[in-house]
């Protein structure tokens, strides 16, 4: 089992622990998901000053924003976040993944998917979960080849462009 500090590969993908120094490219990933429609809520690219506090909540041991690479360049990345403040929910976190376009549909998205699982065991976190809009189908089939199952539906919950958008729970037991 890797560290969250410890890089680790399969097939020609990494990830280690994001920087600071990383956000940049975070933010530009994340930014380039926005026009989608699919992916985020956002309607409006965030920048860097405004993801500084989000990337600063994160923490190596408990809680880490993992980048992905190939030959060196980031393609993606996947962030722990705590499900909710309350600390009965301290073993539940939610996982988002976010890829560049070009590393889309290419097993990277899964690759980071499996070392997620196999990882939250080692931070206490038993239950992984997932908010996917309802209409990001290749979102949903990913988790879904990994074991997550739907928990919950809430239609219509996000207006993204005047079209009311499903918001679903997905989640998996992974200790």
């Amino acid at each position: 089992m890797n560290k969250p500090s410890s890089q680790s590969s399969s097939s020609h993908y990494s990830h280690r622990l994001a920087t600071v120094d990383d956000l940049p490219a975070i933010v530009a990933i994340y930014n380039s998901t926005i026009t989608s429609r699919q992916v985020t809520a956002d309607i409006e690219p965030v920048t860097v000053a405004s993801r500084l506090s989000w990337f600063n909540e994160h923490s190596a041991d408990k809680r880490p924003i993992w980048v992905a690479e190939d030959a060196g360049l980031i393609m993606g990345w996947l962030s722990y976040s705590n499900f909710h403040a309350r600390a009965a929910y301290a073993h539940t976190a939610e996982i988002s993944i976010y890829l560049t376009q070009e590393a889309r549909g290419k097993g990277l998205g899964a690759y980071l998917l499996a070392e997620a699982i196999e990882f939250a065991p080692t931070m206490a976190v038993h239950t992984l979960v997932g908010l996917i809009f309802g209409h990001n189908e290749p979102s949903l089939k990913l988790f879904a080849r990994f074991g997550f199952e739907q928990w919950a539906c809430m239609p219509g919950v996000a207006t993204l462009d005047g079209v009311e958008r499903d918001l679903v729970l997905v989640g998996k037991r992974v200790a």
